[in-house]
């Protein structure tokens, strides 16, 4: 592996944990698209700053990109809280006005200067360890990694200082207010650090794997954990996972680097989407299998309680009838016996069911908790 090799994806780690950071809090709030939104709408602050500074490497930029990411935020609330436009629709007329602006202004204004819509889209990896960062006539790393650290840095230190106040914000708005921890200045301080993120990832990997970065992890760890810390690690964990198998995949494939990287982003919540031990596609089918056999199965013993002890009973315990008095299909009354039999909870006696002592007890149970309205 050469030294190139390493810088990319030290770069691309950076940059997946830094975004996967604020990515969480993005998904708990149910603010998905909103990265969406501030990464594309962030080029008009960059675009703006330009013309004012004239400098690429102006550090101004990110502060433009990030004023604009809030101008995006306050211009979607402030449509949404007309009650005349949903969130949802709101994003999708305000970001792409910001956006094609920015666009225009680049495609008139500056078509001799660095600055091009398909850079900040897309971005390359490839090219970033040749950009450098030197101290004093000392080179110290590409510039890309120092920019993504430091970001990543002020990431960390505003959820470690801000912790409380962004989870109470989060998850429950009302009782933040009411405790006196402004939940709107953490509302727009994280969506602050979202356009700083994006705006600092753009010239390496660019704004399509800056989004993927940001929701994909996770997202991810949403569905393996409720546990707000265990989520932010997971999310980086997942986040560089992501970014060096993304990598040595366009090594393999000969590939665009920050595509392959958002491919297995893709990858990775594909197989926690089905593979997640509770939430998962696979655990949810097996559990709403299980509670559907358990359900029959308590509704036979409360069939067989309610006719224990009566004139009906010789016929409607009968094993051949079963299926007829519950109304299932004969395989599947078959197979609800069969499971009721292995719980101990019925026997089959002389071409009857009958219920055995934990059965009436299982049956009791059930009818009480149906009738206080028990789960």
């Amino acid at each position: 592996m050469t030294i190139q090799q390493l810088e990319i994806q030290l770069i691309a780690s950076v940059v997946a944990v830094a975004c996967s950071l604020v990515g969480v809090f993005l998904v708990l709030r149910r603010m998905a698209m909103m990265s969406d939104a501030i990464s594309h709408t962030v080029l008009l602050g960059i675009v703006v700053t330009f013309f004012l500074v004239q400098d690429l490497g102006s550090p101004l930029l990110i502060i433009g990109a990030a004023a604009t990411g809030v101008l995006t935020i306050s211009l979607v609330e402030l449509l949404n809280k007309t009650r005349l436009v949903k969130e949802d629709a709101a994003i999708g007329l305000v970001f792409p006005a910001l956006f094609s602006i920015a666009v225009i202004l680049i495609s008139r204004f500056a078509t001799n200067v660095h600055l091009d819509s398909d850079s900040v889209l897309l971005g390359e990896l490839a090219f970033a360890p040749f950009d450098r960062f030197e101290l004093f006539g000392t080179d110290l790393a590409p510039k890309a990694l120092v920019m993504m650290s430091v970001i990543l840095l002020i990431n960390v230190l505003f959820i470690v200082l801000f912790y409380k106040e962004l989870k109470l914000a989060t998850f429950d708005t009302g009782l933040a207010a009411t405790l006196g921890f402004a939940p709107g200045l953490i509302h727009y301080g994280l969506m602050s650090l979202v356009s700083i993120t994006a705006v600092g990832a753009f010239d390496a990997v660019g704004s399509i794997l800056v989004v993927a970065m940001m929701i994909g992890p996770a997202a991810a760890a949403y569905l393996l954990t409720d546990h707000l810390p265990r989520m932010l690690g997971l999310s980086a964990l997942i986040g560089v996972l992501s970014a060096v198998s993304g990598y040595w995949l366009a090594h393999w494939l000969d590939a665009s680097i920050a595509g392959s990287m958002a491919t297995m982003v893709g990858v990775v919540f594909l197989a926690t989407f089905l593979f997640a031990p509770e939430r998962g596609m696979i655990a949810v089918a097996r559990r709403r299998a299980r509670q559907k056999w358990e359900f029959a199965q308590r509704m036979l013993v409360i069939h067989l309680l309610n006719h224990e002890n009566t004139p009906e009973a010789e016929t409607e315990s009968r094993v051949e009838h079963m299926h007829h008095h519950m109304r299932w299909e004969p395989d599947f009354a078959s197979s609800v016996i069969a499971r009721g039999v292995q719980a101990d909870w019925i026997i089959r006696q002389n071409g009857h069911v009958v219920l055995t002592e934990k059965g009436r007890e299982v049956a009791r149970v059930a009818i009480i908790d149906e009738t206080t309205g028990s789960r």
